[in-house]
């Protein structure tokens, strides 16, 4: 059995409840209900736990049931995220892959022949078909698609088209909107690295600029803010790392200062992560924020660290486990931010995600699981930096790896957006919770159930992380969250 004793008792987790020091604020009396709606959802488990010694059971069989219904129909509160439709493939996708759940050929065709549809004929994924190209969207679909890994879905890749997209929205300082005349935020530079390595599009004239651009967004915090100056945020911050990690320049942002405040996300009292100073928990910074772990854990094992654990990761696994099973998991299936709030996909998919993270140490080839409760929920492995199955990873950066870094046709102009374009968004709450009515919607057509139209044809190793090189977890290339616009991206700030 794996030690629990993070949960000695409800009284040992009540010691934790927030000390407002008699000076109560709007913040204080949420954090306030949070933690009473936690305490209830432990004292249920207690009680379960008492007779049932196994418990919790992560309810795997009606997670897949949900996934796979919302594959093929959604409800029509969904019509808001039409332009979405890479994303919402993607979360649903990776969820089913970390709970090893495989799809049918015909299915993965389907899923596949809509995301096809969504590829701009110039380079670059929509959020819906006949959509403009948008970064995130492009992430989303390059990722789901990597999830499938087939070789169809490969192909579908328009490599030339891609990188043309990607020089169209680098900005001479390094940065990159998020689509042309878009917003510049570090979302963009993640987005962009990430597609890049994976399918082999990658070189350094393309991210000359862009890791000092990335380190100028980390604040005094430690964390890194959306653009430079800004509040450091727990999605920004995993998009500041993640990308540093994968130009090979980790060390132009301050770990330390990093790992300080990345530790100070997880709440004592819930055992989750939050994503800014002073915020509330949400199930989906237990990959943001339990992310960065496994990659600063590399980094330094890199350098020859002699304080670093060989079994554990610099958070409290077992804290974080408790948490999203115990508080976020709904029992007909999909995951919560929070006690109390609907169900979504987004939510569903960054919560196995950072499950799985909490349930596994892998270095190399040493492995050590520890997930709470049955020895069954143990999930698959999942590539810490792209969030994909690290099978998936691999497949895919074995596929493109072997091709040359295409050259498009003409020279792409770069993008001159006008200042407004520049600030980012307003900050909105990704996929926001959405009431569950009579599924009406098919995925993967077009608006109304009807056949999307315009299908645009496409022409057409390794693995996290490789004996604590983080330059394992690049993938193919020369030597070695908000809405936004016309779609949904990471990260989400609540």
């Amino acid at each position: 059995m794996v030690d629990n004793s993070r949960y000695l008792s409800l009284f040992d987790i009540q010691q934790r409840r927030l000390d407002d020091e008699d000076v109560p604020t709007d913040t204080s009396h949420q954090q306030e209900r949070v933690e009473g709606s936690v305490e209830e959802c432990l004292a249920k488990f207690f009680d379960r736990a008492s007779v049932d010694p196994d418990l919790p059971k992560l309810a795997r069989s009606q997670h897949i049931e949900f996934l796979c219904r919302s594959l093929s129909y959604l409800s029509g509160d969904y019509e808001c995220l039409d332009a979405s439709r890479p994303w919402l493939c993607y979360w649903i996708l990776h969820a089913l892959d970390v709970l090893g759940h495989r799809l049918s050929a015909e299915r993965a065709a389907e899923v596949a022949g809509l995301l096809g549809r969504c590829q701009d004929p110039a380079g670059g994924f929509g959020g819906g078909p006949g959509q403009l190209p948008h970064l995130a969207a492009t992430y989303a679909a390059v990722s789901a698609l990597a999830v499938l890994g087939t070789g169809t879905a490969y192909r579908l890749i328009d490599r030339v088209g891609l990188r043309r997209f990607l020089l169209q929205c680098l900005n001479e300082d390094g940065s990159f909107c998020m689509h042309l005349g878009g917003e510049v935020d570090i979302r963009g530079a993640y987005c962009a690295a990430a597609v890049a390595r994976l399918t082999h599009v990658y070189d350094d004239a393309l991210f000359e600029k862009t890791a000092e651009w990335v380190a100028s967004c980390q604040t005094y915090e430690g964390g890194f803010s959306g653009t430079p100056g800004l509040e450091a945020h727990g999605g920004y911050t995993f998009c500041g790392l993640a990308t540093l990690a994968l130009l090979g320049r980790e060390r132009l942002c301050d770990l330390d200062a990093l790992l300080r405040w990345v530790s100070s996300r997880q709440m004592q009292h819930e055992g989750g992560f939050s994503g800014r100073t002073q915020k509330l928990v949400d199930a989906c910074y237990a990959y943001w924020q339990g992310a960065v772990f496994p990659i600063i854990h590399t980094i330094l094992a890199k350098e020859g660290s002699d304080s670093l654990s060989d079994e554990r990761w610099m958070f409290h696994q077992e804290a974080l486990q408790h948490y999203l099973l115990l508080c976020c998991e709904k029992p007909h299936g999909g995951f919560v931010d929070k006690p109390g709030k609907h169900r979504d996909f987004y939510h569903t998919c960054y919560a196995l995600s950072g499950l799985s993270i909490a349930q596994n140490f892998h270095m190399g080839r040493r492995h050590v699981p520890r997930p709470v409760g049955r020895a069954d929920n143990q999930l698959k492995l999942v590539h810490p930096i792209y969030n994909l199955l690290l099978t998936k990873a691999a497949a895919a950066s074995e596929h493109f790896g072997v091709l040359p870094v295409p050259v498009p046709e003409e020279p792409a102009e770069p993008p001159q957006p006008s200042p407004a374009a520049q600030r980012p968004c307003p900050q909105q709450e990704t996929a926001s919770p959405v009431p569950e009515r009579e599924s009406s919607v098919p995925l993967c057509q077009g608006p109304a159930g009807q056949p999307a139209a315009g299908q645009h044809a496409a022409p057409g190793s390794s693995t996290w992380p490789a004996e604590g090189d983080p330059a394992a977890v690049r993938g193919a290339g020369p030597a070695r969250s908000q809405p936004s616009a016309n779609t949904t991206g990471p990260p989400t700030p609540p």
